[in-house]
């Protein structure tokens, strides 16, 4: 073995030295054959052998040509492009499409006629351009002829727009994104007309950054194809004024036991509730008169016997939100004679035509009340029509009720324009009603108005005074408001009270017939003038009491018996309900600690809980009449008096009274819908519709 290994060693030895040419050689050869083998561009110089004949394997062959060229590296840069550029358009256009309003349509830019522009024209880009935002990978690598282009299209556009402005804004700083080659490519030259573009948001186009670092915002195309949403009117200054107090404090009976006020009829401030509510909205506690909205309502009370103008009747019944407490009903209800037996009537329409009653709710729908009061009036009734707006004017002189076509034809002709001459107007209905008296006969003014005088006498004080003087001439006013928005409610009460008369809100056409036609015969023909209540409470039966409602209508405890002074009408088969809510002594529910030095009652009356006082002037008459009723306790109360309860706690509610505890809408709805009683007209119905109302708008 190892002579073999001599051998070998020593023929090795023996070889010749290597060739340095064929070594060179040979390294080049081999550098030349791996570069043919790792570059699959340039391949291999001889020709392989083709495996497309080999049956087997052809349908593989397109797969392994697929993956051998997606493994090259310009494949690779080319489909890493790709898939920025979905990702980029994935994740932007959604965020952008945030800040993006609706859509508008922009007029076509017109044909460039050359491509050339100023780079630095950019900086302040021109009213009526859109910005185009490049994304992808050239973006990074700005063309400054594409860059021209760009901006040059913008100022071919600007010089198109007679409307341009430019208005610089303050916004967070952008970064100006070129316009790329094949982006502009891919643009037409003249978009197609109605294109849809960007609306306001995008319209503030990413214009480049001025000198100031401030983005140019590029004002929308004058040309603008699609009409902007239009734009909500300013809302209407309200200059709504209401005739309102206080709300009537607890009193002590020891220190102050008599209670007087006028009685009121009116019926405008459920109207103005009403309307509030079913225009979605509260009213302000300043709209609220709670006896005004108990006085809505028709009751059940007892009519006078014979000859008697009036009747009254008490009742007694636990407090609903209080139970140390009891309620105290007076309902008064007046004659009704027969409608034959009226006198005939003089009648003034006095119209309000200014602009401020241009809406429907103000002069349209006078103009349907009034029509459906004449079909009430008798044949010698007389009508005329007086109007006023910067001047006033007789619109139809004294006409006969039964003439109804010239009367129909002169309402129909008014419209609505200029300023409020109210005090020019009253003058003049004054006039026209002096001229129609006669003997016997009934002469009123009935004035319909938003309450909106702006010229002459425009102030209450000097309103009342006029009216006061007038009324002595046995012309009463009486006035029905309309509208909303500059309602003027501190007016219409001051004409209404002074002038004899009543005040009604018109807010649907169903209340102009319940006005005008139900109870047209108690507004406009009085059985009593002057009417006025006075309650003197038992201090041994009664430490506390509060009026619910009448703070416009308090008078002091000496006018009760002086003639001279002024106090509300009843008209026929007129009703006025009253509540007080008593406290007895020793009760937990009193507010006020008792005195230690209190008056004694007299003697024989400390069962009763009061002494009822009711004084009247017939019409026409100088000297007063006196009814007394005692007020026992034991009255017991009915149907109609707890739903009077329940509408006075409904408006002391809207008030947001402090005296109502943790009662609430849930107990108001629940006692107004089991006392409806009858109902023939839905009134109670509606007003329990509207407490839902009110509960689901106080929430």
């Amino acid at each position: 073995m190892s002579d073999e290994l001599d051998d070998l060693r020593a023929a090795l030895k023996a070889a010749p030295a290597p060739d340095g040419d064929a070594k060179a050689r040979a390294m080049a050869l081999a550098v030349e054959n791996f570069d043919r083998l790792h570059d699959p561009l340039q391949g291999s110089q001889d020709a392989s052998r083709s495996s497309e004949d080999r049956s087997k394997a052809a349908p593989l062959n397109g797969v392994r040509r697929m993956f051998h060229y997606l493994t090259s590296r310009p494949a690779l840069a080319a489909t890493t492009s790709v898939a920025a550029l979905i990702i980029g358009v994935a994740v932007i256009l959604p965020v952008a499409d945030l800040r993006i309003g609706k859509p508008t349509v922009v007029a076509p830019r017109p044909e460039p006629a050359a491509e050339t522009a100023d780079a630095n024209a950019t900086s302040t880009p021109p009213a009526g351009a859109e910005a185009v935002v490049a994304t992808g990978d050239d973006a990074a690598a700005p063309k400054p002829e594409a860059k021209a282009v760009a901006v040059d299209e913008l100022a071919r556009s600007a010089e198109s727009d007679d409307a341009a402005s430019v208005t610089v804004a303050e916004a967070e700083p952008m970064v100006e994104a070129p316009m790329p080659e094949q982006a502009e490519a891919a643009l037409p030259a003249a978009p197609v007309e109605g294109m849809i573009a960007d609306s306001e948001t995008r319209r503030r186009a990413e214009a480049p950054a001025g000198a100031g670092g401030a983005m140019g915002y590029v004002a929308a195309p004058a040309t603008s194809l699609a009409a902007e949403p239009e734009l909500m009117p300013p809302p209407v200054e309200n200059t709504e004024a209401y005739s309102n107090e206080a709300p009537n404090p607890v009193k002590v009976t020891a220190e102050e036991p008599v209670s007087t006020f006028s009685i009121d009829v009116d019926t405008a401030s459920y109207a103005v509730v009403r309307s509030s509510l079913t225009g979605g909205y509260l009213p302000t506690p300043d709209q609220v008169r709670v006896e005004e909205m108990v006085n809505y309502f028709p009751y059940a009370y007892a009519a006078p016997e014979g000859d008697a103008a009036f009747a009254s009747t008490v009742s007694v019944m636990p407090t609903p939100w209080n139970p140390g407490t009891r309620l105290v009903t007076i309902g008064i209800q007046g004659a009704l004679p027969e409608v034959t037996a009226r006198p005939p009537l003089n009648l003034v329409f006095l119209i309000d035509t200014s602009g401020s009653m241009e809406d429907a709710n103000k002069l349209p729908l006078l103009k349907q009340s009034l029509s459906l009061m004449l079909a009430e009036l008798r044949p010698e009734d007389q009508v005329s029509i007086v109007t006023y707006a910067g001047s006033a004017g007789l619109v139809l002189p004294p006409t006969a009720a039964q003439d109804r076509a010239a009367i129909m034809a002169s309402l129909d002709n008014l419209a609505a324009g200029g300023s409020t001459a109210g005090a020019e107007g009253l003058e003049l209905a004054y006039q026209v009603a002096e001229g129609m008296k006669a003997e016997g006969e009934v002469t009123r003014i009935l004035l319909a108005t938003d309450g909106d005088f702006n010229v002459g006498i425009d102030d209450p004080e000097g309103l009342e005074s006029y009216v006061a003087k007038k009324r002595e001439t046995g012309t009463y006013l009486s006035v029905l408001g309309f509208g909303r928005g500059n309602l003027d409610d501190a007016i219409m009460q001051a004409l209404a009270q002074n002038g004899n008369g009543t005040a009604a809100y018109i807010d649907t056409l169903s209340e102009a017939r319940k006005v005008l036609v139900d109870q047209l015969t108690g507004a406009l023909f009085p059985i009593a003038d002057d009417v006025k209540i006075q309650v003197e409470w038992n201090p041994a039966t009664v430490a506390e009491y509060r009026l619910i409602g009448y703070e416009t209508r308090s008078l002091r405890r000496e006018d009760f018996n002086n003639d001279k002074v002024d106090a509300g009408e009843i008209g026929a088969g007129t009703q006025v309900t009253a509540i007080y809510e008593v406290t007895a002594p020793g009760s937990n529910a009193l507010l006020n600690d008792p005195l230690r030095y209190g008056a004694a009652p007299a003697e024989g009356t400390a069962g009763e809980l009061g002494f009822l006082r009711l004084r009247w002037k017939a019409p026409g008459e100088d000297s007063s009449t006196l009814v007394e009723t005692p007020i026992t306790g034991t009255e017991a109360a009915s149907t109609e008096t707890r739903f009077a309860a329940a509408i006075a706690g409904f408006g002391q509610l809207l008030q947001g009274s402090v005296y109502l505890g943790d009662w609430g809408w849930d107990e108001a709805i629940a006692l107004a819908q089991a006392n409806r009683g009858e109902d023939g007209f839905g009134y109670r119905a509606e007003a329990v519709n509207l407490m839902r109302l009110a509960q689901a708008l106080d929430r």
